[in-house]
């Protein structure tokens, strides 16, 4: 298996990726995964695969935000084959790697809590989100534990964002050691 940046010039990467947004989120992507891959890899993202052979097995892209110091993960998929194998870490490394080689400080993301996996959604987040955020509860495999892993911390949520009682999970990394004269 390698990682290595993804070919936007390779047709048949660009229709496995489709395949694998259709299956990993089929009620986002059903059927429209071929439109979502051009947003994907528009000229300004970093986009990363994971390969085996000429199999796609696994993608990630991030976008920059605030001017090029701020990046979004937008997307971080592995086949579902292929899990439980640290390909997602290594594409996390990678991705992380090549942000930071373009002026990348901070890398963010927001895990959305559709299925609620999450204590975070049992309740009114109105209420008191950030001690809510400090007790939160993985009760059916959501994919924050394995960010917080990569080194990822819960910075926020946002309540109701995907809908009632599906918050989205706000989570970061500094990608870069802070330098010697900020540092206290």
């Amino acid at each position: 298996m390698i990682v290595t940046e993804f070919d936007r010039e390779d047709p048949s990467l660009k229709v496995q990726l489709a395949d694998l947004l259709e299956l990993t989120w089929p009620d986002a992507y059903g059927g429209n995964g071929a439109r979502e891959v051009d947003q994907l890899l528009q000229k300004d993202t970093v986009a990363i695969a994971a390969l085996v052979g000429d199999e796609l097995i696994g993608f990630a892209t991030a976008l920059p935000q605030y001017g090029q110091t701020g990046w979004k993960l937008r997307i971080m998929a592995v086949r579902d084959s292929h899990r439980k194998q640290r390909i997602g870490a290594r594409l996390m490394a990678f991705i992380e790697e090549e942000v930071a080689s373009r002026g990348g400080l901070v890398m963010y993301l927001g895990a959305a809590d559709n299925y609620h996996q999450t204590s975070l959604s049992e309740e009114d987040l109105f209420v008191n989100p950030l001690q809510s955020l400090q007790e939160i509860e993985n009760v059916n495999h959501h994919p924050y534990e394995f960010y917080q892993k990569q080194g990822y911390q819960l910075v926020g949520v946002i309540p109701d964002a995907n809908g009632w009682q599906q918050p989205d999970i706000l989570m970061a990394k500094r990608l870069v050691k802070r330098p010697a004269d900020l540092q206290k």
